[in-house]
Formats: C-alpha cells, structure tokens, sequence
C-alpha cells in the first residue's frame, strides 16, 4: 500500500501501489502543464467512511511513497480515464483499470 501525502504536514493518503503510479503520471502531467484540478477520494469504513477532496496546484508539495520497489507497467486507457476525469468538473479521482495494453515503464518525472 502506497502513500500519497499533499502539502506539508497533510494526512496521507492509502493508495495501492498499483492506482498510486498512475494517478502521479497523471497530477505530474497535470502540474507540469501547470494545470490545476480537483482530487477526491473515498475513505475506507476503516476511517470511518466519507469523501475528502483537495485543490491540487502547482505551488504546493505532493509526495509518492511507495510499499514496493518495483515500478508497475502503466495502462495507457487507465490512464486516459483518469486524464479525462482530472479535466472534469468532479475532477481527479479513481475509476476502474480498465482493459488495455500496457505502456512500457519509464521515469514519470
């Protein structure tokens, strides 16, 4: 289980590794453009239950921690679905992986 923590001294986020490597593909193409976007996420009834969401801008500090060392094989209509959602007015948040051929792994950043 990954980790994704937004700002300095924010909550962290549990993220499976797997869904955590590609929504930073997405917020880094995001913030690369210089774009900023909604990210909602459900908690678990571990956590009692509920939604959160954050205004992701470029001028505050994301991080990506990682369970696993190695990095996963990123689906390209995985991540066109979280693109198109990023671009929408709920903004990012996670959708099913659907089926689709893998990108082969590169740095993301």
């Amino acid at each position: 289980m990954g980790v994704l923590t937004y700002g300095v001294g924010a909550p962290e986020i549990d993220i499976e590794d797997r869904t955590l490597a590609h929504l930073q593909f997405v917020i880094a193409m995001k913030l690369r453009r210089n774009e900023q976007f909604l990210l909602t996420w459900e908690h678990g009834m571990e956590r009692g239950g509920g939604r959160s969401a954050v205004w992701i801008s470029p001028s505050i500090p994301v991080h990506f921690r990682y369970s696993g060392s190695k990095q996963p094989r990123l689906n390209r209509a995985w991540l066109e679905a979280l693109m198109e959602a990023a671009n929408g007015p709920t903004g990012l948040h996670h959708v099913p992986e659907p089926a689709g051929p893998p990108v082969p792994p590169r740095p993301l950043l």
